[in-house]
């Protein structure tokens, strides 16, 4: 699907001002500028980051209380149980939990808790609390879930069980009766950063106790890896305190990993610098595939493994799961996509809703944004799941997806999620009046541009201004991520100086613009061929990469989209 091209403007007085300021190219102050910076001081805080740009984790409401509970319960030898999601946001964030309070309470008062995604669903479930309560448990910590679990949390009070909730979700009106809420985003919380994960939660957690007790604050740090992994993979803006965390997680990655981030690497072949997109793209697959098709507390296993080789064992294990699920995401997408083209009846609609009753349900999320690829809508994929239906939402630019979900809430048992992403579940006899209804919901309110993938420029580039300069400046600053994306730039009125296709989808491209040429890559555009065969001017999207052949290092184009030139 032809993509919409969206070139970013900047204030032409804030730019010269930062031009004068830091005596660095323009366009790369153009795109300092786009992204807020826009002072000497704005650019050294982005381009060095430093720990003691993080905030005091005091600052944080019920900070105080969830702490003098924690080591109320060790002085008294309780039992806590840390429980976490399974997906890789909950599993680090148990593992960094989980190991740090072993260390300074006796160990077999301390143990873990991931619920079964099939079993028991997200969050915090009636089985675990009924888990806790016989195994003598009278405090359990959750991370990355519980803010919406008020009347669970209420049932776990009755048996004696106090909860700390360490959650990143937006609240409801009605709080859950903890005794302690981590939550940024609670009403009345002065913490000045909104955005962390839960895996940021829990770290905030362990720096307070760390602090408390006079620890030192390697004692804390030791966990960035992980923290660095789980903002990754949660797609939570890599800006502001995340930006800090970030960069000083992937620094321990890259030089003294934790043992199952080491397996994962090893595991994967990566030979290079560890960065954001490898966690996003090589080991969050991994640790997820766990809790899809599996059991996810071998995660917590792995990354709380003593030793490589246990973890290089745990790592396998997650290696087989992610193979496992890369073959029912293939078939999944695969007997799909034949529905869609099979049935003209789908290309007159706003929405796409796919139901086959053998899909597997740790894949169909995955499977509605591979669709949304071919055919740019609101997507929704169901399967059976015992005696009902569930399945996963996912959205397009500008549409929020939950709102449509919620306005058809009269046809479901029950759904959750934000603006890009949900979850549901229906009765089978209610599955034809919902694929009505939110096809009818999506077409009457969704705008015409968000029908149509929007790709975002942050400035043109001409051939002439690509050079090593340019480009290491552009990698300090990653670690890139929501809210700091790599920087995406348009060359115009280019000619094809020998480009080619190879492996039958990609085109090493060979171009020109003047006197100056540039080759790259292009992933799955071969069908856009022909506008280089035709022999006149293209306008290329690309980001800049570094190409390394035969020990020699060279810039080039990594082409995302090209067009006839205006």
């Amino acid at each position: 699907m032809e993509k919409c091209w969206n070139i970013l403007q900047s204030d032409a007085d804030e730019v010269r001002a930062l031009q004068t300021a830091l005596g660095i190219n323009e366009i790369l102050c153009r795109i300092l500028v786009q992204r807020g910076i826009r002072t000497f001081e704005g650019a050294r805080s982005f381009f060095r980051p430093q720990l003691t740009d993080l905030h005091d984790p005091w600052l944080m409401k019920d900070m105080d209380k969830a702490v003098s509970r924690i080591l109320r319960a060790r002085d008294n030898g309780e039992k806590i149980l840390v429980y976490g999601d399974y997906d890789v946001d909950g599993t680090t964030a148990v593992a960094c939990v989980f190991q740090f309070l072993r260390k300074f309470g006796p160990p077999e008062t301390i143990d873990f808790y991931i619920p079964h995604r099939y079993r028991e669903g997200y969050g915090i479930s009636r089985q675990g609390i009924d888990h806790a309560h016989a195994n003598g448990f009278s405090l359990i910590i959750s991370l990355d879930c519980g803010i919406k679990s008020v009347d669970l949390i209420g049932y776990a009070a009755t048996l004696g069980i106090d909860f700390i909730v360490c959650d990143h979700h937006l609240p409801d009106a009605e709080l859950p009766p903890a005794i302690a809420i981590l939550n940024s985003k609670q009403p009345g919380c002065p913490y000045p950063y909104k955005e962390l994960c839960g895996c940021g939660v829990g770290f905030k957690l362990i720096t307070a106790l760390a602090d408390r007790l006079g620890f030192p604050k390697e004692a804390a740090l030791q966990y960035l890896d992980l923290v660095a992994t789980a903002v990754a993979a949660d797609i939570v803006p890599v800006d502001g305190e995340n930006r800090v965390l970030s960069y000083f997680g992937l620094k321990k990655a890259n030089e003294d990993p934790n043992n199952g981030i080491r397996a994962l690497i090893q595991l994967s072949g990566l030979q290079k610098e560890l960065k954001m997109i490898n966690l996003v793209f090589m080991i969050a697959p991994r640790v997820n595939a766990a809790g899809r098709m599996d059991d996810a507390r071998k995660v917590v296993h792995l990354f709380t493994s003593s030793g490589l080789p246990d973890a290089l064992s745990y790592a396998g294990q997650l290696h087989a799961d992610n193979s496992d699920r890369k073959e029912a995401d293939s078939n999944t997408t695969e007997e799909a996509l034949a529905m869609l083209e099979g049935d003209p009846i789908y290309s007159e609609r706003r929405s796409t809703v796919l139901y086959q009753p053998h899909w597997h349900k740790g894949v169909v999320g995955i499977v509605a944004s591979r669709l949304i690829e071919r055919y740019y809508r609101p997507t929704v994929v169901l399967t059976r799941s015992g005696e009902v239906i569930a399945g996963s939402a996912r959205s397009v630019n500008g549409f929020n997806v939950y709102e449509a979900i919620h306005a058809c809430r009269e046809h479901l048992i029950g759904y959750g999620g934000h603006f890009a992403a949900a979850g549901i579940t229906l009765q089978p006899d209610q599955m034809q009046a919902f694929i009505l209804k939110f096809e009818e919901v999506v077409a009457s309110t969704i705008q015409p541009q968000s029908l149509r993938p929007e790709l975002i420029i942050d400035a043109e580039l001409p051939f002439e201004a690509i050079r090593p300069g340019l480009y290491k400046i552009l990698e300090q600053m990653q670690p890139f991520g929501p809210g700091n994306p790599q920087p995406v730039f348009v060359a115009r009125r280019l000619t094809d100086k020998g480009s080619r296709i190879v492996k039958e989808q990609h085109i090493r491209f060979c171009l020109q613009q003047g006197i100056h040429q540039a080759d790259g890559i292009g992933f799955g555009l071969a069908s856009k061929f022909a506008l280089l065969q035709a022999g006149t001017p293209v306008d290329v999207v690309f980001t800049l990469e570094e190409n390394e052949w035969n020990n020699i290092k060279s810039l080039q184009l990594k082409v995302i989209d090209l067009a006839p030139s205006a």
